[in-house]
């Protein structure tokens, strides 16, 4: 009798055990089940557009692979503190980002590839505890397919004149006339300048001719490395600044004008280094007599201290530095 009871104390023990363990390893299971019906890795091929920015969705514990069709020369992230960026010289054309926190995070990057082109990409991450499903294990950018054969580096904004072929004169008697970049050109006057009036301290910019073509605005520039280490330019920005009425200098506004075009002819910069270049953008037809508008210059270890110099509203002539006014 006293064989059985111990036998049947023994039993709903060993039962009280197999429930605990089961209660304690249900959330474990389920959750591993939640997760497993939730996530939804995909690949994401995107054409790549002037002006465009692709949202890439990320997740805590997985790495997204960029890839772009040409070699990448920078990567700028926004907030370092949640997003990690990596790239590779062994990989020149991949870009490796991933959530470095497991709260939700948003923040932008900007990948610079050998020729000037701009990639913007929306970084997104839903956190662990997140309801997104969706996670970019591949973003692939194509260039886009067209009929029309362009040239190599920076693309040109004007077409040249065009003429019916019923009236066209003899060959042997027309003279050949060559086409004029006009981004060239300026880029070439822009470099003939010997002592440019420089501003700033250990990055110094100056400012030179501006010409208007098809309601084009083109200026030239140049960029000095005064210091004493490589620096690396990243692209140049045109931003309308408002000021106060009240004379006392306070900007209450700085509003970005949409650039069309630019070249440098270089990007890194060593101690002593100079760098010529033109950006082109669309200039306002108006502004308030408080506003100006400013060339921003930075360079990527610095990107919260861009040197600004004011540029002349209209075109300016031929001949001469402009001084800011």
């Amino acid at each position: 009798m006293y064989a059985k009871r111990r036998k049947v104390r023994f039993e709903e023990k060993s039962m009280r055990a197999l429930f605990a363990l089961a209660v304690a390893l249900w959330p474990t299971w389920g959750f591993a089940q939640v997760v497993e019906k939730k996530m939804m890795p995909q690949v994401k091929n995107v054409v790549i557009e002037e002006g465009a920015v692709t949202p890439v969705y990320l997740r805590p514990g997985y790495t997204t692979s960029v890839r772009l069709p040409e070699e990448v020369n920078s990567v700028v992230v926004g907030n370092p503190l949640a997003f990690k960026a990596e790239h590779s010289e062994a990989e020149p054309q991949l870009v490796f980002i991933k959530p470095i926190t497991t709260k939700a995070a948003e923040s932008n990057a900007l990948i610079t590839t050998k020729s000037s082109q701009e990639i913007n990409l929306h970084l997104i991450s839903s956190g662990v505890a997140g309801a997104s499903s969706q996670v970019d294990f591949l973003v692939e950018f194509n260039r886009p397919h067209s009929l029309l054969v362009g040239k190599t580096g920076t693309s040109s904004l004007f077409v040249p004149e065009t003429k019916s072929t019923g009236s066209l004169p003899s060959a042997q008697n027309q003279p050949v006339r060559e086409l004029v970049d006009p981004i060239a050109a300026a880029l070439g006057v822009q470099k003939a300048i010997a002592a440019p009036f420089w501003q700033g301290s250990s990055l110094q910019v100056s400012v030179g001719e501006s010409s208007e073509v098809d309601h084009q605005m083109l200026l030239g520039f140049s960029v000095l490395n005064n210091s004493r280490q490589a620096i690396e330019l990243l692209p140049p920005q045109i931003v309308l600044n408002g000021l106060s009425a009240s004379g006392k200098g306070k900007e209450i506004k700085a509003e970005p004008i949409a650039i069309t075009d630019y070249k440098v002819t270089k990007k890194r910069l060593d101690p002593g280094e100079r760098a010529d270049g033109v950006v082109v953008f669309e200039r306002p037809t108006f502004k308030e007599s408080t506003e100006r508008i400013e060339l921003q210059v930075a360079e990527s270890g610095k990107v919260d201290r861009p040197v600004r110099i004011a540029i002349p509203f209209v075109s300016t002539t031929a001949g001469g530095i402009n001084e800011p006014k």
